[in-house]
Parts: structure tokens; sequence; C-alpha cells
């Protein structure tokens, strides 16, 4: 029986900070880059030596909006990977220089031990172990191939039922007991990787979220062994068994006696099957399963770059935002600001549709009426709060000026799209703060200001898009009203189509933005 550790799959909040650690401080290789294979729009990072060989698999779901796990009972709770035991004191010095919270060197089991924190607070452990060599070597900058990650020497697990959780990965998964110390039972696997089980009885119970481990994933030779696991698990009643097809491996699901959750993974086929060792983890993969637009989950996923790539740092402004940069851009910037129940990701598609060579930056209303999110409050159907709209029209503001600032922006090049409240948003800020938009589409918009503002909009470019048939439709009139009285110059086209937008707002809103953006 092949037996060890396939890889390890942790949850992270800070995608670039992610991997700025792993691939930059540690120096992994990114192997992969997909889709989640539940969640299209949960971006999967997998890291890894220089083939993406099983055991040394680090793996990262992208919980970007995600509240912070809390580490307890039935949960893994430590990384461990294996570097030479005399590259302790290098690696100390580089976590000193990146400032890297560190605790140790300390002697676990015997061997020299530096505990490090990630961006999200998971504890990865460097372990000095004798006499191994690399499993899958990968040149990383500043790091010498003698002092490099050689594989996953194992993880943690803390279990309310330590014996149970022992005996359970024992009797299943090819792993025996070597050693206990300190409340801790250490199996090993025929590869020598460790599962350290924890007695963590009376300690709190694991939530899940951003800052912890999701799984351990266990090895198999092939998809007929984790099938035989399968059928033996279920004849000894072990709960709920899911198995998948991972594209790179299969693998099924299930809980130990304490509750972890543990993979059984298979070796192959491996990371090759999409695209050459050479440009691994160079390009993003949607599972076929999932039976969605590549381009349309391109664009609600986060971006990042690696070291040494050109990257353009999110900041801290008033909103919430995403900023999605295209590959070859124009010099031109669509802001979006969606509709009742959105976020800063629901209208990225279709801006990347309207405008691909566009910076695209994609705010999320900061009113949570009726649990959605909002840019103001509704009272009624045709009503809203007065008050909230121009305090939340003043802060956007705020944030235009800074985010043209912070990125780079140009005024003259940069059109406005709202759908719903968003347009709404951004009829009220025209009237409020005149020349702040220059360039506007509304997406079935209506006024919102119930008071006439006096407003000179000369220069201000708008295309209203309405639905025939949409109920809010006969309310879009006053605002084109408005706008153009106050000197905009306003086209409102009427589509056949009610509330929602589709391929023809596409299109016109492509047009009016190459028209304006020259």
């Amino acid at each position: 029986m092949t037996s060890g550790i396939h890889h390890i799959t942790a949850i992270t909040r800070k995608i670039q900070a992610n991997v700025d650690f792993y691939v930059g401080f540690l120096g992994l290789r990114l192997v992969k880059r997909t889709a989640g294979f539940e969640d299209a729009d949960q971006l999967h990072l997998i890291y890894g030596g220089g083939t993406g060989a099983p055991g040394t698999l680090l793996t990262f779901l992208s919980w970007e909006d995600g509240s912070p796990g809390r580490v307890g009972t039935g949960q893994a709770a430590e990384i461990a990977l294996s570097i030479a035991p005399e590259s302790i004191g290098f690696w100390l010095t580089r976590a000193l220089t990146y400032n890297i919270q560190t605790t140790g060197p300390a002697q676990e089991f015997g061997e020299p031990v530096l505990r490090l924190k990630d961006p999200d607070g998971i504890i990865v452990k460097l372990v000095g172990e004798a006499d191994v060599q690399p499993v899958d070597p990968w040149p990383a900058s500043g790091i010498a191939a003698a002092d490099a990650i050689l594989r996953i020497r194992g993880a943690t697990i803390f279990s309310e039922k330590p014996e149970d959780t022992a005996a359970f990965l024992t009797r299943h998964f090819g792993f025996r007991p070597v050693a206990a110390a300190n409340g801790i039972r250490r199996l090993a696997s025929d590869v020598a990787d460790i599962l350290d089980i924890r007695d963590a009885a009376g300690f709190w119970t694991s939530a899940p979220g951003t800052g912890t481990i999701d799984h351990i994933a266990l090895r198999a030779v092939d998809r007929d062994t984790v099938e035989r696991a399968g059928t033996v698990l279920q004849a000894e009643g072990a709960g709920d068994i899911n198995m998948h097809d991972r594209t790179y491996f299969y693998s099924l699901y299930v809980r130990e006696p304490g509750g972890a959750l543990i993979e059984y993974a298979s070796d192959g086929p491996g990371m090759f099957v999409d695209e050459p060792p050479e440009t691994l983890g160079t390009r993003l993969f949607v599972p076929a399963h999932l039976h969605a637009d590549p381009a349309d989950v391109r664009a609600r996923l986060p971006q990042f770059s690696l070291p040494g790539e050109e990257r353009m740092t999110e900041r801290d402004l008033p909103f919430i935002h995403r900023v999605h940069r295209p590959e070859k851009g124009d010099g031109s910037t669509l802001v979006l600001l969606h509709g009742t129940g959105g976020n800063e990701t629901t209208l990225l598609p279709f801006g990347a549709r309207v405008a691909p060579n566009a910076t695209l930056v994609s705010l999320r209303g900061r009113s949570n009426d009726e649990g959605y999110p909002r840019f103001f409050r509704r009272l009624t159907m045709t009503t809203f709060d007065q008050a909230e709209i121009a305090s939340e029209a003043e802060a956007l503001v705020a944030f235009i000026a800074e985010a043209n600032a912070a990125y780079g922006l140009d005024p003259a090049r940069t059109v406005f799209l709202g759908y719903s409240n968003g347009a709404n948003m951004l009829g009220a800020i025209m009237q409020l703060h005149p020349g702040v938009i220059r360039n506007a589409v509304l997406l079935r918009g209506m006024n919102a200001l119930e008071a006439p503002q006096d407003a000179d909009l000369t220069g201000t470019n708008v295309l209203m898009v309405t639905g025939q048939s949409d109920p809010y439709g006969p309310h879009a009139q006053e605002i084109e009203k408005r706008l153009s009285e106050a000197g905009a110059s306003v086209e409102n086209r009427v589509l056949p189509a009610g509330h929602d937008i589709g391929l023809p707002d596409v299109e016109l809103a492509r047009a009016f933005m190459e028209k304006v953006t020259k």
C-alpha cells in the first residue's frame, strides 16, 4: 500500500499575501490555478514542487469575503514541511528578514522545529528531517537548493478521541504508531510522512473559515484503491462518504471519529493532464462539470501577481471593491455599481464583455437593507432614504477621487455603469456632485432624489437603457428629464425586456463606451 500525505488544503482570505508567502517566502511553485470544484466563484490555488508531485502539494481555497475560522477539535491545526536540519538557521534569518511571526527553534520528537504563521494565521512548521532527499525539487530565487523545502513532513490533528482517530487512520490508510509524548500520538507512513494526533479533550470545537485547514488528503495508488477503500468504509459504517473526480486525482472524503475531514486521493493522473510541465500554474482552469463560461469565471475571481510580476495592490478605500486588470489594457476604466442583492463581483462578467480591455473597478454598496447590499435604503418600491442617498453619494465621491489617485485612473476615460439601485445612485451623484461623473450608463434606472438640484451637467454623457416591460420603466422619464435639463447629453434606449439585463444591454453599453473614451 502506498501511504502518506497527498496534499493539505486550507482556506485563505488574503490571496495576494498567500501567494507572496508560499511562493515568494517559502519558494514553492504555483503548479495549478483553478476555479473551485464545488463553486466556480472560488479561486483554488495549488502549490508544490517542480512537477506538482503528490507529497509536496499545499492547496488553498480563497474566501475573500469569508469570516475567520476557529482552530479547535475535529480539525487539522498545523502543516509541517521538511527542510535539512542545518537549514534551520537560514529559515530563522529569512523569517526575520521578511517580518514573519516565528516561534522556536525547539525540539519535537528529536527534530528541530521552527514554527511560522502564514498571513491568515495558519501555523506552518519547518522540521529539520535528517537524511531526506528532495521529492520534487524546484529552484526558487534567494533559496539555495540545500535550504529548500523538501516535501510535506506531516500535519497535526486536534481530536477529542485521539485513540479512535489514530486507530481509524492506521486501519484504513496505511499509517502506524511510532511514538507518543506530551499528549501527542505520532503516526508514520511507509514514506515517513507524519500525522500527529493531539489529545484536545476539553478544547473548544473548530469552526470553518479563513485561516483554518479544511482537510488532509492521504495518498492512494490509483482510483481502484480509492473505490475499494470506500467500500470498506461504507461496510464499517464510517458515515457519509463522497467520491469525486478532481481532474488531477480521484478521491473520497470521510470524517475520522474525532471529526476531522480526511480525503483519500489517487496519485494520478497528476498535474500534466491539462498543461505541460514548463507552464504549470500559468493558466486558469474551470472544472468542466460546472458548465460555467470561463470568461465570466475569470472576471469574477480575484487577481494576483507572482513575485517579480507587475502588480496593482488593492487599496483600503471607503467601499469594498474589486479591481480587475485586463491582459492588454487600453487606458480606459469602467466603474460598476450593482443592483439590489449584488456585490462587488456580480457585474464583473458583464463589465468584461462591455469593455474587455478596460480596468474594471466594481463596488459593493454599504447599505444592508432587507438583508441585501444596496447603495442606499429603499422605503417603498419607489421612495428612498434621502439622507442616506446624500451621505453615501458623498462617500462615493470621495472613493472616486481616492481610486483615481491610487490606481492611476483617467477621469476623462472613465465610464460609470450602474444597474438598478446602482444606476439610481449614479443619477443622484450626477445631480448632487456635478462634474465628478462625466460618462454614465444607467441600466434600468430611475430618479431617487425627491428635491430638484441646481446642477450644471454640461459635457456629461449619459446612456439610459430601459426595459419596455420593466415595472420601473415609467419612472425612468424623470431622471432622463432632470439630467437633460441640467445640460447632460442623454440618450434613452428602450429594449423589449423587463428589469433584467442581457446581451442587448452589453452591446449598447459597449458602443457608448467606445464612443466616449476615444
